[in-house]
Order: C-alpha cells, then structure tokens, then sequence
C-alpha cells in the first residue's frame, strides 16, 4: 500500500472510531430531551412509624399503592424513640410518624424533619390477664397485680403510664406509683411487646393504646383509665428532610390526614384530632 492510501486509510478508520465514540457518549448522556419530572422516578416510598401504628399504616398501603402504581411503600415500625435514634444516624426514610410530640420536637430542631402536623389522638387503657381480670377490674387495683409490665421510660408509652400513675398517686394516694412500680417485672422498648407480655400470660397487667387492643384477641381484659388521671396521647406526622421521595412523602401525609386516612384511624381505635393541627 502506497504512503497516500495509507494516509487514507488511517484517517478513515479514526473519523469511524471518532463517531462511535460519540454515539457512546450520547447514550450515556441521553438523548439532549428534558429529563423526566423528580415524581416521574419516584418508585418507592418510606415511611418510619411508630409501632402502634402498624395495623393503621398496612391498611393504608393498599390504599396508597392502587392510587400510585408501580409504587412500592416499605414501612418500617419500631418504637418512637428508636426511630429518631435511627434517623439521627443518618438512616432513609420518606416521611415519619411519632407517637408522641418530644421526639418529633427533637427531630426539627435538629432540621431533620418539616413542620409536623397531629393527625391522631391515642389513649391509654390497662389490659389485664385473663387469670387476673377478676380481680383487677379498675386502676385502683393494679398494686394488686403480682407481675406488671411497662414501657420504658424513653418509650412514650412508658412515660405516659408514668404520668397516670403519678396522677392516680396525686389523687388517691401519694404511695400508688411507688406500690405499682414494686411489682414491675420489666419495661419493654414498644406498646406491642407491652401487649404481648399480657397476652402470653408472662405478666398480669400493662399500660398500652386503645389502637392496641382495637384489633386483638381475647386473652385479657380492657379496663378504661378514668379521664381524670388518664393521658391523651397526639401522633404528629413529617416528611423527613433527607427523603429520596419528597413528592411521595407529601402525598402519604395528604393520605393519612384525608377523611379516608382518618376512617382507617378510627377503624384501628385512634381518636381524630379536633382538626389538622401543626406542632408549636
């Protein structure tokens, strides 16, 4: 082959590999159209809950996905405090619901939530062993129960019992919360290992939700804790600031404060704040 065609030759195969080249380049670039809008590419949504809110939140699912498909939501319950033990590691979710009020304060200050609004209203009940509801039949008797189960104090179920119990003491007794407490046998880190220490015959008696018991079985008893000492218990809701899915997260929230929402909070024994309501 002569110098000129060589020439050629090489020059061709360079403008070849040049072009391809660049096909590769704008594939991996796209095509030069406008990227798809963020919701387009929002396939999955997390929502950290607190654990009384587990039938609730399944049920609202359902809902949630037939109204987005190709949505996926993964729920993730654990008790209140250790969510936002989790979340101020560093761990992803979408939109978190608390069972109380001071551990979602906690979170925005931190500015690791939005502005949180009270979508549900909770109260306490006592629940008793079938072997002991006889003799059990009110607050007042709870000293007499031989083996009782709390949350633990960080727990909002643990510190709302704590707060019945000195209300009892205040008005019927300045010794009824050290009586009670001397026959605790532990102090669980959710409501539904309150519930099931009950339910298993591994204690005699517990504080938890009225959402806990709305759906359960018969193996105890449900005594209502009168008004007077009895704690109401206000879930605020947020999306979480580092969500993947903030279009997603906003449409959870709008569900579980929508009549629809707040039907399915009923059905699973939460009480409907007297309207949408944002935290102080």
């Amino acid at each position: 082959m002569t110098r000129p065609m060589q020439r050629r030759a090489f020059a061709s195969l360079v403008a070849g590999a040049l072009g391809a080249g660049l096909a590769l380049l704008a594939s991996c670039q796209g095509s030069g159209s406008e990227p798809a809008p963020a919701a387009a590419r929002e396939t999955q949504l997390v929502v950290f809950a607190a654990t009384s809110l587990r039938d609730a939140f399944t049920a609202m699912v359902a809902v949630f996905e037939k109204a987005h498909p190709g949505v996926r939501v993964t729920l993730n319950f654990a008790g209140t405090q250790e969510i936002r033990t989790q979340l101020e590691q560093g761990a992803v979710a979408d939109v978190f619901a608390s069972a109380d009020e001071r551990h979602m304060k906690a979170l925005q200050d931190a500015n690791r939530v939005e502005q949180p609004e009270i979508f549900a209203e909770n109260e306490a009940v006592l629940v008793v062993s079938s072997e002991r509801a006889e003799s059990v039949r009110s607050l007042a008797d709870l000293p007499s129960a031989a083996r009782i189960v709390l949350g633990a104090p960080e727990v909002p179920i643990g510190r709302y019992a704590l707060q019945i119990l000195d209300r009892a003491s205040a008005k019927g007794g300045a010794d009824f919360r050290a009586r009670v407490e001397a026959r605790v046998v532990s102090r669980e880190l959710n409501v539904r290992q309150v519930l099931a220490k009950v339910s298993l015959g591994e204690a005699d008696a517990g504080i938890v939700y009225r959402s806990d018991v709305a759906s359960a079985g018969t193996q105890y008893a449900v005594v209502t804790i009168p008004a007077d000492v009895n704690v109401i218990a206000r879930y605020p809701i947020a999306q979480v600031k580092a969500g993947r899915s903030p279009s997603l997260g906003r449409e959870w929230v709008t569900l579980v404060g929508s009549e629809q929402g707040r039907a399915i909070l009923r059905g699973c024994g939460f009480m409907a704040p007297p309207r949408a309501q944002a935290t102080p």
